[in-house]
């Protein structure tokens, strides 16, 4: 197993250094394999393309570490990833690029919709299509995580995670407040 990581890491440091010079698109298992000096035999016993190698590369770096760690709260969890993703914008601004079967941008939007579907579950209990709220809830925090990390002016992590806070309370505050003052009539 420690021989099976030190390749796979060595498969994701070449993609890396790959994507600081060129966009995904452009780099082949080929490239990935020359550039770490594994032939494509190794990358293939090990992943299935260029895209299941950017998912494990997220997996390890991020989701097994996250694992560990004990949250107070899901804000926690959330400052947590924007750190992550602002630490390695680079990287993730050109993997989410590339769109369509496969790609990192579906890969992430699956997680992100199984932890809103837990998150959400008991919210929505009474509604018959849970699906489509949490399915409302993944888009909109994929498209506001992607459009924070394409920008010029990224902002930095903490500010970021703290405006996704203010965001979602402050709606959720008006909301309440609109709904209650609604049915107390």
């Amino acid at each position: 197993m420690a021989d099976s990581n030190i390749t796979k890491r060595a498969l994701a440091e070449a993609l890396k250094h790959l994507l600081s010079e060129q966009p995904f698109e452009k780099i082949s298992v080929g490239s990935i394999c020359n550039e770490c000096g594994l032939n494509r035999k190794s990358f293939y016993y090990h992943f299935k393309d260029k895209y299941e190698l950017v998912n494990w590369i997220y997996d390890t770096e991020f989701l097994e570490n996250i694992l560990k760690k004990d949250f107070h709260d899901s804000w926690e969890l959330i400052e947590e990833f924007c750190k992550y993703l602002y630490e390695n914008r680079e990287f993730y601004k050109k993997t989410f690029q590339t769109e369509g079967q496969n790609s990192f941008s579906d890969y992430f939007s699956s997680i992100i919709y199984s932890v809103f579907y837990e998150h959400l579950e008991d919210i929505y209990k009474q509604e018959p299509h849970i699906d489509r709220y949490v399915e409302f809830y993944t888009d909109a925090f994929v498209c506001s995580i992607k459009k924070w990390i394409n920008r010029k002016d990224c902002m930095p992590a903490q500010e970021f995670s703290d405006f996704l806070k203010s965001a979602i309370l402050l709606l959720s505050e008006r909301a309440y407040q609109l709904y209650r003052s609604g049915h107390s009539s």
